[in-house]
């Protein structure tokens, strides 16, 4: 039986591979499978895989919802709980997030609006880039500076700080900004 593994990828020199086959002088440092660079003992020790066809058909299942996802969000809601809280594949969550939260029709209602506000100043913006580095410095995609997860890091921290000028900016806002950002794009192309 094969098992689901997420492809071994190569980023700012370092390379993501199963932490049972960590080897420093062969791969260099380690990265677990959600991102995050660290020896052995510390890169993610989960032994749950999933089968590959069972993956897959999970995924087929999700991509099946989307198309329908009024037909399914009324009619059959149970069901769409019911996969969510057996896992939705890493590879459809930030879709999966998004039409489940409703942010794809604030989007689509507020079209430009991530742009526009981009294009304005805040008084953040100091505070914000001292606090880049600083958010999940280990994970592959915000340990490059000024690298692109910094840069969309930023710029969905600078926009909501202009878009809700009342509660600005606080650091601990990037956290939770950096980890949708590990299952999404900062805004999506339509």
């Amino acid at each position: 039986m094969e098992f689901y593994e997420p492809s071994s990828v190569q980023l700012n020199g370092i390379t993501r591979i199963d932490p049972d086959e960590y080897n420093p002088q062969t791969f260099g440092p380690a990265v677990d499978r959600y991102g995050f660079v660290g020896e052995h003992k510390q890169a993610s020790a989960s032994k749950q895989a999933v089968a590959v066809d069972v993956f897959r058909h999970r995924e087929l299942k999700w991509v099946e919802m989307f198309q329908n996802w009024d037909k399914w969000m009324t009619k059959k809601y149970p069901k769409v709980k019911e996969r969510c809280r057996k896992g939705i594949p890493s590879s459809v969550r930030g879709r999966a997030w998004q039409k489940l939260s409703g942010s794809v029709i604030l989007m689509n209602k507020h079209g430009g609006l991530f742009e526009s506000l981009l294009q304005s100043h805040s008084e953040w913006e100091k505070d914000i880039s001292k606090d880049l580095s600083r958010t999940f410095p280990f994970h592959q995609m915000f340990c490059e500076p000024d690298g692109p997860g910094q840069r969309d890091l930023f710029n969905i921290l600078k926009a909501y700080a202009i878009y809700d000028p009342k509660t600005g900016y606080c650091q601990a806002m990037a956290p939770v900004a950096a980890v949708l950002l590990m299952h999404m794009t900062a805004e999506v192309r339509k």
